[in-house]
C-alpha cells in the first residue's frame, strides 16, 4: 500500500451495522477513519477516531469533514415511520451534502429498494425509481435531491440486510435467535417467495469501492447480492452454519398483519412493506459487480460469519 493511500482520511456518519462495517474495512486497509455519532460509539481501532457529533446539526459539523476524501452517510431515522423519515432524513442529507461540498468530499449513501417503481419485476440499476407515498416516497425524494446536489454523491442500494451486527432486520435477531435456540420461526408474508438479502460486508465493500472510483460517482449502484432465496432458505442456511436442526417456519399472513396494524402503529408500518414478502422481491447486481470488480459472498460463508458473531454475543 502506498504512503498516499495510507494517509487518506474518511469520515463515517453513524455506527450502526453499515457504518461500523465500513469503518472497520477502511481501517483494516490502512486508512484513517473519523466516526461521527451522537453517542461517540464505533469500532475500536488505532486508525479510528470517534467523535460525538450530531451530523444533522450544521453547527456541530464544524470542520469534521475537513481533509476527508469521502463521507459515508450511514444514519437512519430515529423511528421506522414515514413521517419521522420525512422530518429527519432530507434535512440531514442536505446538511451533510453542503458540508461535504465545502470540504471537497464525495458523499456515499447506503440506499434501499423502497424507491423502485415496479418491485414485482427484477430490480436492476436502470429500473425506474419513482415510487410515491409513505416510506417509499421519502426514499424517492432523497435520491432526487442527491441527483440535484452540486456535491458529488453515489448511492449503493441493498436489499434486506443480514450479517454481523445486524439486529433489527427480517434476517437479524428475529430470525437468527430462534434458529440458534432451536425454536420455531415465524416470518411475515410468505416463507416461500424468492427474496434478495444483502450481506452487510458486501454492501460496505461496494460503498468503499465507489468512494474511491470517481467514474462511479453521481450514479445509483447495487451492492453485490447473491441469488434470491426464500425466508425458509436463509433460515436453513443459518441452521446449517450453526449445526442445528432446521427450524419449522410459518408465516403471518398479510391480512393478519394488516389487522394488527389497525391497533399497533409499528405493525402498520411493517404492513406497508408486505409487498416485499408476499411476492417475489428480487434485485440484480450484475452490472454493479462488473463495474466494481466485486462479487457477493457465498450464502453459506456469510451465514457462518453471521452465526459466529451471534454466538459471540451470547458468551
Amino acid at each position: 500500500m502506498s504512503q498516499h493511500q495510507s494517509s487518506e482520511l474518511y469520515v463515517v456518519n453513524g455506527a450502526g451495522p453499515v457504518g461500523w462495517t465500513v469503518a472497520k474495512q477502511l481501517a483494516a486497509s490502512g486508512h484513517r477513519v473519523r466516526v461521527l455519532t451522537r453517542s461517540g460509539s464505533g469500532p475500536a481501532h488505532p486508525l479510528i477516531d470517534k467523535l460525538t457529533v450530531d451530523v444533522s446539526d450544521p453547527a456541530q459539523l464544524g470542520g469534521a469533514f475537513h481533509g476527508a476524501a469521502a463521507v459515508f452517510h450511514c444514519i437512519h431515522g430515529s423511528q421506522y415511520n414515514a413521517k419521522v423519515w420525512e422530518n429527519e432524513l432530507p434535512a440531514a442529507d442536505q446538511t451533510v451534502l453542503a458540508a461535504a461540498g465545502e470540504a471537497g468530499a464525495v458523499v456515499v449513501f447506503p440506499e434501499s429498494l423502497y424507491s423502485y417503481s415496479s418491485p414485482e419485476a427484477t430490480m436492476r440499476e436502470d429500473s425506474p425509481r419513482a415510487a410515491q407515498g409513505g416510506k417509499r416516497g421519502v426514499r424517492t425524494e432523497l435520491l432526487m435531491a442527491r441527483a440535484a446536489s452540486a456535491t458529488d454523491t453515489v448511492s449503493v442500494v441493498a436489499s434486506d440486510f443480514f450479517g454481523p451486527r445486524v439486529r433489527g432486520a427480517h434476517a437479524g435477531e428475529r430470525m437468527v435467535r430462534p434458529v440458534l435456540a432451536g425454536k420455531p420461526l415465524q416470518v411475515i408474508g410468505s416463507a416461500d417467495q424468492p427474496h434478495s438479502f444483502t450481506y452487510v460486508p458486501d454492501l460496505a465493500a461496494a460503498m468503499i469501492t465507489a468512494a474511491r472510483t470517481p467514474s462511479l460517482w453521481n450514479r445509483v449502484w447495487h451492492a453485490p447480492t447473491g441469488p434470491a432465496v426464500t425466508q425458509r432458505d436463509i433460515a436453513g442456511a443459518f441452521a446449517a452454519a450453526a449445526g442445528v436442526r432446521v427450524p419449522r417456519v410459518t408465516a403471518v399472513p398479510g391480512w393478519a398483519l394488516r389487522m394488527m396494524g389497525l391497533f399497533a402503529p409499528g405493525m402498520r408500518e411493517l404492513a406497508e412493506t408486505l409487498y416485499q414478502f408476499e411476492h417475489p422481491f428480487v434485485m440484480d447486481s450484475h452490472a454493479s459487480e462488473a463495474a466494481m470488480g466485486l462479487q457477493p459472498t457465498p450464502l453459506q460463508e456469510a451465514a457462518t460469519a453471521t452465526v459466529t458473531w451471534w454466538r459471540d454475543q451470547e458468551r
